[in-house]
C-alpha cells in the first residue's frame, strides 16, 4: 500500500514537468505596423516578372530600326548631292540669300570702332552702341571709322556699306531741278537784287574782281522784313540764275529728336556744300534756332542752341568757306542772336520793306499780265491806296478775282471783282485785331 501510495504522486508530477515546459515554450511576437518606418524599396510593379517580346513586337521594332536607317541614308544621299552640285548653281542659291537677307528692313548706323575682321562697334540712330558682327559678303576695304553702314534690323549685323555718306536729309535738300522763276518775275526790289548780286553771284562767277580790289567777299547775307515781300522768291530767283549746286532748308527741320543730331546735321550741310562747291546754301526761317541764347532749364530749348552754335562755327570757323555762300531768311530779325548775325559771319543785311507805289504797279501787272481784264478796270485805283499791302497780298487779291469772275461763269475780271478781292483780302489779314486798336 505504501509503496502503491508513493509512487503515484511521481508519476503525476511528470506530467506536470512536461505541461509546463510545453507551455513555457518561446513563440515569436504578433507582427504590427505601428512605430516602424515602412521599408523603401522597389516599387510592387518592379516585381512583376519580366515579359519578352513577342513576335510581332519584335517586327515593329525591325521595321522602326529599317525606317531610321532609310532617313538616315536619304540625308547622307542629299549632302552628296549638295556636295556634286556644279559651282554655279551653288553661287546662285548663295546670292538668292543675300538678296533676301538684304531684302530685309534695313537701319543706317556709324561705324564707331573695328575690332576685328568679322566684329565691329556700331552706332545706332536710336543712341546705344552694338557689338556686332560683320557678313562675309562686305566689302572690308571700304569700313573705316565713321562711315555709314546698313544694319540689319533684328541682329543689327552689318549687311552693307553706304558708299556716299551723305545724310539723307542733305540728299533731299540739294535742288536737282532750277526753279522757273527769274528776276523778271520780281516786281521792284532793285537794290535789293543788286545786293544780292554782289554778294552772292558775283564772287562765284568773277572772283577775280575781289582780288584785284584786295578784299575778301561777303561769307553770307541775311534777307528781312515783313511777310510776303518776296524773300523766299529772290531767293528762289538767285538759284534759277546761278549755276552753282543750291541747297535749300528750312530751321525748323534742324531741330531733330536725340541729342547730337541737330549738329551733325549742320556738319553734314556744309560738307556736302563744300563737296559740290562753288554752291549755295539757303537756311529759310533761320529765328527757329538762331534766337537769343538765355539760361534754359529746358533740354530742347539747350539742344537747339547747340545747334546754333555748330552753325556759328561752321560760319566763322577755323575752316575757309571758299566757294560756299549762305543765304538766310526771316520775319523777326530782331529775334536772333547777335552772334549770328555780327559782319564775319553775315556781312550783308538785306531788308525788304512794304512795296511803295511802284513797286505796287510794278507787281500788279505782273499778276494780271496774263488775266483778261474788262475796260473799266483801273489797275491806279488799287495801286493808289493807301493800304499796306505786300507782294504776297497784291498776288491774293488778283488770285481771288480770278475767282469771283468764274463764279459767275464769266472770263473776264471786271472792277468789282477786284474790290470785292481787295476787302476780303484785307478783312483776312486784320482778322483778329481788335477794333479801335489802330486809329
Amino acid at each position: 500500500m505504501g509503496n502503491s501510495q508513493s509512487g503515484m504522486p511521481g508519476a503525476n508530477g511528470k506530467k506536470d514537468k512536461e505541461k509546463d515546459q510545453k507551455k513555457k515554450k518561446w513563440e515569436p511576437p504578433v507582427p504590427t505596423r505601428v512605430g516602424k518606418k515602412k521599408k523603401r524599396g522597389p516599387d510592387t510593379s518592379a516585381k512583376l516578372p519580366q515579359v519578352f517580346p513577342t513576335t510581332r513586337c519584335r517586327l515593329k521594332m525591325l521595321k522602326m530600326e529599317r525606317i531610321k536607317d532609310y532617313l538616315l541614308l536619304e540625308e547622307e544621299f542629299v549632302q552628296n548631292q549638295e556636295r556634286l552640285k556644279p559651282a554655279e548653281e551653288r553661287d546662285q542659291e548663295e546670292r538668292t540669300r543675300v538678296d533676301d537677307l538684304r531684302g530685309s528692313p534695313m537701319s543706317v548706323g556709324s561705324l564707331e570702332e573695328i575690332i576685328d575682321d568679322d566684329h565691329v562697334i556700331v552706332s545706332s540712330s536710336t543712341g546705344p552702341e552694338y557689338y556686332v558682327s560683320v557678313m562675309s559678303f562686305v566689302d572690308k576695304d571700304s569700313l573705316e571709322p565713321g562711315c555709314s553702314v546698313l544694319l540689319h534690323h533684328k541682329t543689327m549685323a552689318v549687311v552693307g556699306v553706304l558708299q556716299d555718306d551723305t545724310d539723307p536729309m542733305v540728299s533731299v535738300m540739294k535742288l536737282e531741278k532750277a526753279p522757273t522763276e527769274s528776276y523778271a518775275d520780281i516786281g521792284g526790289l532793285e537794290q535789293q537784287i543788286q545786293e544780292i548780286k554782289e554778294a552772292v553771284e558775283l564772287p562765284l562767277t568773277h572772283p577775280e574782281l575781289y582780288e584785284e580790289m584786295g578784299i575778301k567777299p561777303p561769307k553770307g547775307v541775311i534777307l528781312y522784313g515783313v511777310p510776303g515781300t518776296g524773300k523766299t522768291l529772290l531767293a528762289k530767283a538767285v538759284a534759277n540764275q546761278t549755276s552753282a549746286t543750291f541747297l535749300r532748308i528750312v530751321g525748323s527741320e534742324l531741330i531733330q529728336k536725340y541729342l547730337g543730331d541737330g549738329p551733325k546735321l549742320v556738319r553734314e550741310l556744309f560738307r556736302v556744300a563744300e563737296e559740290n562747291a562753288p554752291s549755295i546754301v539757303f537756311i529759310d526761317e533761320i529765328d527757329a534756332i538762331g534766337t537769343k541764347r538765355y539760361d534754359s532749364t529746358s533740354g530742347g530749348e539747350r539742344e537747339i542752341q547747340r545747334t546754333m552754335l555748330e552753325l556759328l562755327n561752321q560760319l566763322d570757323g577755323f575752316d575757309s568757306r571758299g566757294d560756299v555762300k549762305v543765304i538766310m531768311a526771316t520775319n523777326k530779325i530782331d529775334s536772333l542772336d547777335p552772334a549770328l548775325i555780327r559782319p564775319g559771319r553775315i556781312d550783308r543785311k538785306i531788308e525788304f520793306p512794304l512795296p511803295d507805289v511802284k513797286t505796287k504797279r510794278r507787281i500788279f501787272n505782273i499778276h494780271t499780265s496774263r488775266m483778261t481784264l474788262s475796260d473799266d478796270v483801273d489797275l491806279e485805283e488799287f495801286v493808289m491806296s493807301k493800304d499796306d499791302l505786300s507782294g504776297a497780298d497784291i498776288k491774293a487779291i488778283c488770285t481771288e478775282a480770278g475767282l469771283l469772275a468764274l463764279r459767275e461763269r464769266r472770263m473776264k475780271v471786271v472792277a468789282e471783282d477786284l474790290r470785292k478781292a481787295r476787302e476780303k483780302v484785307l478783312y483776312r489779314k486784320s482778322e483778329g485785331t481788335p477794333e479801335g486798336l489802330y486809329l
